[in-house]
């Protein structure tokens, strides 16, 4: 119970940093005249992100909680894409903007690969967390020489008075991002070992959509101003800054780097690279994420976790499972995507020479 209590403290205080530390930024960034496209791409995505930071960070530096770094990062990428993008979709069709598919998801696929192929001697080291933050350097030179042109058009004239506010939750904010990761981790591992539950595990699954709140907060958010846009390129935003930031920073803090657990190399880490991957069809398709498509996204989900926790407990039902979500439920859902990218492509050409 006592771990529970202060696995709860943590998270509460994780999310409760990260949205003074959002919303500070944000300020700070709208009273430097900065364009809300440059703030959502960048001060938003990655105030999102700021819990995977603080509890990577923690985990990575810990000998004890050294699984939850990874599986952390991972388990959050797949649960904003499967989760949070799923059950946004399933309220309400998504409209995907063409720049997104054609930068973004690029970007986040490219990302998600390069993790996989510098993970696959077991280790992320401080060459491979330098790589990782260098790509992240190159993404946002990308996107602000990208949308240069529009940061004029988009500009907010600067706030007057808010900056002591702005400042004030950056410096609340922050130190209450450390003291709730700092709880979460210790408590996560300390029920991981109790539940007789892999450190990974944990991280892949209670600890990843704990700090995947943010996102839904977020995500919610925009649905709620109107912003559908918005609430897909936070999601998409937040995964890559996860990847090249987060781990990037966690590979050069850590002594020795973060170690890859075998398990996570050979099933979490092509899975989170397969959805990124599904993103370019389904995005692709009319560039709108559909209500049967969010769904799909839950069900994968789900499917996903119930892996995980069948192959924990090493349960006779493993077996069965993973055969018929690789004979029939996987085949079936490629050949729908592919029809789906087929009947665009029709319609375009007949687009084009009508």
């Amino acid at each position: 119970m006592t771990d529970l209590l202060l696995f709860a403290a943590g998270l509460a205080g994780v999310i409760a940093g990260a949205e003074l530390l959002v919303r500070g930024a944000s300020q700070l960034a709208r009273r430097l005249g900065l364009a809300p496209l440059v703030i959502g791409l960048t001060v938003v995505a990655f105030g999102t992100s700021a819990p995977e930071l603080a509890i990577t960070l923690r985990a990575a530096c810990t000998d004890h909680a050294a699984d939850l770094a990874l599986g952390n990062v991972v388990g959050s990428n797949i649960a904003n894409i499967l989760l949070v993008l799923g059950l946004a979709a399933l309220i309400a069709p998504i409209v995907v903007a063409r720049r997104l598919i054609r930068i973004h998801v690029p970007v986040m696929l490219a990302a998600s690969l390069l993790t996989l192929l510098l993970a696959r001697d077991g280790t992320l080291a401080g060459l491979d967390g330098v790589i990782l933050l260098t790509g992240l350097a190159g993404y946002l030179a990308l996107t602000l020489a990208r949308d240069r042109g529009q940061i004029a058009a988009e500009a907010e004239p600067s706030a007057p008075a808010r900056l002591p506010g702005a400042l004030l939750r950056l410096v609340i904010g922050i130190p209450l991002l450390a003291v709730g990761a700092f709880l979460l981790v210790d408590a996560a591992a300390a029920l991981a070992a109790a539940l007789g539950i892999s450190d990974l595990v944990i991280g892949l699954t209670l600890v990843a959509v704990g700090t995947s709140l943010p996102e839904i907060a977020t995500t919610v958010s925009a649905y709620r101003l109107g912003d559908r846009q918005m609430a897909v390129g936070n999601l998409v935003g937040s995964n890559i800054f996860n990847l090249l930031a987060v781990l990037g920073l966690a590979a050069l803090a850590a002594p020795g780097g973060v170690t890859v657990n075998a398990a996570a190399l050979a099933f979490d880490l092509p899975v989170m690279l397969a959805v990124a991957f599904t993103c370019l069809p389904v995005f692709f398709t009319g560039h709108t994420v559909a209500r049967w498509e969010g769904a799909l996204f839950l069900g994968y989900y789900a499917a996903y976790c119930a892996f995980l926790f069948l192959a924990a407990a090493q349960h006779q039902a493993l077996g069965p499972f993973s055969a018929v979500m690789l004979g029939f439920v996987v085949p079936l859902t490629l050949i729908t995507l592919a029809v789906g990218v087929t009947r665009q492509l029709r319609d375009y050409r007949r687009g084009l020479y009508s």
